[in-house]
C-alpha cells in the first residue's frame, strides 16, 4: 500500500489532525466534505469536542475542533512506527508483550475511539484551561441517561487522572460515573470506575 509522505507524517502525530498538511487551500465548507467523506467510508474516526457538555452532546459539538483517530488501529500502528521501507516483526512483538518502550497512550486511545465507534457510540470530547500550561482534556464523552459518563484512557501512569478529577468537579451534578481506561484489572476508587481496556464495548 503506498501512501505519500504527508500522509505518513499525518498518522505519526496520531490525532493532531492538520487539515493544511494534506489540502492546501481549501474553503470550510470544503474541509467538512472531506471530514464527512471520510467518516462515512469508516476511514477516520472523529470526536467533535463539545463546548459545554450536557444533555444532547451534538447540540454543544464545535465542528471546527476534533480528533481524529484511524478506523484501522492495526495499520495506525504499522504508520506510526513506520521508520523505514516496512516494519519489522520485533515492533510488533515488544508491543504485543508490552515490551516496547515507547509512548503508547495514542495507540491505546485510538483502540478505546475505534471500540466505542463499534459499539454505536458517537465520539466527543472536553477540554479546559488547568493552572499550568497544559489543558485539562477528557477523552471521551458518553451520554447515559440523562448523565455524562467521562473516560479518560490510560497506557501508563494511571494513578495520577488529574483531567479527570477536574471535570467531576466542574460538572459534578451532570455525571453519573466517571471511567478510568487501562490496562490493569478491575478497581473501584474514590468513585472512579478502572475498567481494563478491553471492557470498553461493554460500558
Amino acid at each position: 500500500m503506498f501512501l505519500s509522505e504527508k500522509y505518513t507524517e499525518l498518522y505519526k502525530n496520531a490525532n493532531r489532525f492538520q487539515m493544511s498538511a494534506v489540502v492546501d487551500n481549501t474553503t470550510t465548507e470544503k474541509r467538512q466534505e472531506l471530514l464527512d467523506e471520510m467518516r462515512e467510508s469508516m476511514i477516520a474516526n472523529i470526536a467533535y469536542h463539545s463546548s459545554d457538555p450536557h444533555v444532547g452532546l451534538r447540540l454543544t459539538a464545535d465542528f471546527k475542533r476534533y480528533k481524529m483517530y484511524l478506523s484501522d488501529t492495526g495499520l495506525f500502528v504499522t504508520l506510526a512506527f513506520w521508520d523505514k521501507d516496512f516494519t519489522e516483526n520485533i515492533i510488533y512483538q515488544k508491543l504485543l508483550s508490552d515490551k516496547l518502550d515507547a509512548n503508547l497512550g495514542y495507540v491505546y486511545e485510538n483502540v478505546v475511539a475505534q471500540m466505542l465507534r463499534s459499539s454505536g457510540n458517537e465520539l466527543y470530547y472536553y477540554t479546559f484551561p488547568s493552572e499550568s500550561r497544559n489543558n485539562y482534556e477528557v477523552d471521551f464523552l458518553l451520554l447515559r441517561g440523562n448523565k455524562l459518563m467521562p473516560i479518560e484512557v490510560k497506557s501508563s501512569g494511571y494513578k495520577s487522572h488529574k483531567s479527570l478529577d477536574a471535570f467531576c468537579e466542574k460538572f459534578s451534578s451532570r455525571i453519573s460515573n466517571p471511567v478510568l481506561l487501562y490496562t490493569k484489572d478491575y478497581r473501584w476508587e474514590e468513585g472512579v470506575d478502572f475498567l481494563p481496556i478491553y471492557y470498553t464495548p461493554f460500558l
